[in-house]
């Protein structure tokens, strides 16, 4: 079963909170997507409206979601986002990259990465580039999905008194 995917879809305050939800849910359930458990959806709400602040028609950044087809519920998502710099626009960053806990295992994380990639190409990029926080494995996840670690700041990102992670830059070449 694959995912439905709507790229630069309209954010409606029921999209909005559909996010919110996935973001919050994600995160107490241990994905490192900018929050460290537990966090509340008001919580979520503050960094979102930041974020949902760069998307929109003439905005730089774009949405793209993907929906379980069965129940249509909003599985993954992530977002593209401009570094807002000439020099810099033939690629783009690809940031809150999540799949819902009610769904890991079944591939949709791999099929929401393999999109990206796809609606990537199609614009004309020639890469994306992701951040992650280390201690979660996720460098072979991404490495299954052809990215590869370019950059390593050991003990950034403090997630706790005592508990500091890498902070891990991947980067897939699509030309």
């Amino acid at each position: 079963m694959t995912l439905s995917f709507t790229l630069a879809p309209e954010l409606t305050p029921e999209l909005r909170a559909e996010i919110i939800t996935l973001w919050t849910d994600v995160t107490n359930a241990g994905g490192a997507v900018g929050f460290v458990a537990p966090v509340t959806e008001d919580q979520v709400w503050v960094t979102a409206e930041k974020q949902f602040g760069g998307t929109g028609p003439g905005q730089p950044d774009v949405l793209l979601t993907g929906r379980e087809p069965e129940t249509g519920r909003l599985a993954a998502m992530l977002f593209f986002e401009s570094m807002r710099f000439d020099l810099m626009e033939h690629w783009r960053m690809l940031k809150r990259v999540m799949v819902h806990p009610d769904f890991q295992g079944r591939g949709y994380g791999a099929e929401l990465l393999a999109e990206a990639a796809r609606v990537a190409t199609g614009w004309g990029l020639t890469g994306l580039r992701l951040t992650l926080r280390g201690g979660h494995g996720l460098e072979r996840f991404y490495g299954s999905c052809g990215y590869t670690e370019v950059g390593r700041v050991p003990g950034a990102i403090r997630v706790a008194p005592g508990d500091d992670r890498d902070d891990v830059t991947m980067w897939l070449p699509l030309a």
